[in-house]
Protein backbone atom coordinates (compact mmCIF):
# COMPACT_ATOMS: atom_id res chain seq x y z
CA UNK A 1 0.00 0.00 0.00
CA UNK A 2 1.00 3.45 -0.87
CA UNK A 3 -0.37 6.43 0.69
CA UNK A 4 0.08 9.84 -1.25
CA UNK A 5 -0.15 13.31 0.62
CA UNK A 6 0.11 16.75 -0.18
CA UNK A 7 -0.43 20.28 0.79
CA UNK A 8 -3.37 22.46 -0.54
CA UNK A 9 -1.77 24.17 -3.25
CA UNK A 10 0.01 20.74 -4.46
CA UNK A 11 3.80 22.26 -3.56
CA UNK A 12 4.88 19.96 -1.11
CA UNK A 13 4.13 15.99 -2.17
CA UNK A 14 5.16 13.03 0.09
CA UNK A 15 4.25 9.59 0.04
CA UNK A 16 3.74 7.12 2.14
CA UNK A 17 5.10 3.30 2.08
CA UNK A 18 2.61 0.96 4.29
CA UNK A 19 -0.01 1.99 6.92
CA UNK A 20 1.28 4.70 9.32
CA UNK A 21 2.55 3.55 12.70
CA UNK A 22 -0.21 5.27 14.34
CA UNK A 23 -2.65 7.74 14.50
CA UNK A 24 -4.03 10.25 17.50
CA UNK A 25 -4.98 13.28 18.17
CA UNK A 26 -2.84 16.57 20.29
CA UNK A 27 -5.94 19.00 22.14
CA UNK A 28 -2.85 21.01 23.05
CA UNK A 29 -3.30 24.84 21.95
CA UNK A 30 0.33 24.97 19.78
CA UNK A 31 -1.43 21.99 17.72
CA UNK A 32 -4.82 23.27 17.46
CA UNK A 33 -4.03 26.60 16.16
CA UNK A 34 -0.99 24.95 14.28
CA UNK A 35 -3.83 22.84 12.57
CA UNK A 36 -1.82 20.44 13.31
CA UNK A 37 -4.12 17.80 15.95
CA UNK A 38 -4.73 14.77 13.93
CA UNK A 39 -0.92 12.94 12.90
CA UNK A 40 0.16 9.93 11.65
CA UNK A 41 3.27 8.86 13.38
CA UNK A 42 5.53 7.22 10.51
CA UNK A 43 8.98 5.52 10.44
CA UNK A 44 12.13 7.01 8.74
CA UNK A 45 12.46 3.99 6.01
CA UNK A 46 8.46 4.51 5.28
CA UNK A 47 8.34 8.13 4.15
CA UNK A 48 9.30 9.80 1.07
CA UNK A 49 9.52 13.67 0.32
CA UNK A 50 8.23 13.39 -3.62
CA UNK A 51 8.42 17.29 -4.02
CA UNK A 52 9.08 20.75 -2.41
CA UNK A 53 11.38 20.39 0.14
CA UNK A 54 12.48 24.33 -1.12
CA UNK A 55 9.07 25.31 -0.14
CA UNK A 56 8.31 23.86 3.40
CA UNK A 57 9.35 26.24 6.49
CA UNK A 58 10.15 24.77 9.95
CA UNK A 59 8.96 26.49 13.41
CA UNK A 60 11.14 25.56 16.23
CA UNK A 61 9.36 24.25 19.54
CA UNK A 62 8.91 26.50 22.25
CA UNK A 63 10.46 25.80 25.97
CA UNK A 64 8.78 22.61 27.20
CA UNK A 65 7.68 21.32 23.47
CA UNK A 66 9.27 18.29 21.42
CA UNK A 67 8.20 18.58 18.04
CA UNK A 68 9.01 21.30 15.53
CA UNK A 69 6.29 22.11 13.26
CA UNK A 70 6.62 22.49 9.62
CA UNK A 71 4.21 23.72 7.22
CA UNK A 72 4.11 24.60 3.15
CA UNK A 73 5.59 28.38 2.08
CA UNK A 74 3.27 29.00 -0.86
CA UNK A 75 -0.37 28.12 1.13
CA UNK A 76 0.65 27.82 4.98
CA UNK A 77 -0.87 24.28 5.19
CA UNK A 78 0.72 22.90 8.54
CA UNK A 79 2.56 19.65 7.39
CA UNK A 80 3.89 17.90 10.74
CA UNK A 81 7.36 16.99 10.67
CA UNK A 82 8.28 15.72 6.99
CA UNK A 83 12.09 16.83 7.80
CA UNK A 84 12.34 14.98 11.27
CA UNK A 85 15.43 13.32 11.48
CA UNK A 86 14.11 11.23 14.12
CA UNK A 87 12.98 7.59 13.42
CA UNK A 88 9.43 8.00 13.68
CA UNK A 89 7.72 11.49 13.00
CA UNK A 90 4.21 13.12 13.15
CA UNK A 91 2.57 14.06 10.05
CA UNK A 92 -0.60 15.90 9.85
CA UNK A 93 -3.36 13.36 8.94
CA UNK A 94 -5.33 16.24 7.31
CA UNK A 95 -2.67 16.34 4.03
CA UNK A 96 -3.20 12.40 3.06
CA UNK A 97 -4.50 12.25 -0.25
CA UNK A 98 -6.50 8.52 1.07
CA UNK A 99 -7.40 6.51 3.51
CA UNK A 100 -4.39 5.35 5.51
CA UNK A 101 -5.86 2.20 7.17
CA UNK A 102 -6.02 3.13 10.54
CA UNK A 103 -8.44 5.42 13.01
CA UNK A 104 -7.42 7.56 15.96
CA UNK A 105 -6.23 5.51 18.70
CA UNK A 106 -5.71 7.95 21.36
CA UNK A 107 -6.17 11.80 22.48
CA UNK A 108 -3.50 13.64 24.30
CA UNK A 109 -3.38 17.04 26.25
CA UNK A 110 -7.52 16.45 26.58
CA UNK A 111 -7.28 18.85 29.81
CA UNK A 112 -6.57 21.71 27.20
CA UNK A 113 -8.98 20.22 25.02
CA UNK A 114 -11.68 23.85 24.25
CA UNK A 115 -15.40 23.69 25.48
CA UNK A 116 -16.99 23.18 22.25
CA UNK A 117 -14.86 20.07 21.80
CA UNK A 118 -15.17 18.28 25.67
CA UNK A 119 -12.83 15.46 26.49
CA UNK A 120 -15.86 12.90 27.07
CA UNK A 121 -17.02 13.59 23.21
CA UNK A 122 -13.31 11.99 22.86
CA UNK A 123 -13.92 8.94 24.90
CA UNK A 124 -11.34 10.14 27.27
CA UNK A 125 -12.66 11.71 30.34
Amino acid sequence: MEIKGSCLCGAVAFVIAGTPKSMGSCHCSRCRKLGTSTVVFVGRDQFRLAQGRDMIETIAPPPGSTYMRSFCKGCGTSLGEPLSPDEAFPINAQCLDSDPGLRISYHEFTSDAPAWAPAEQMGAG
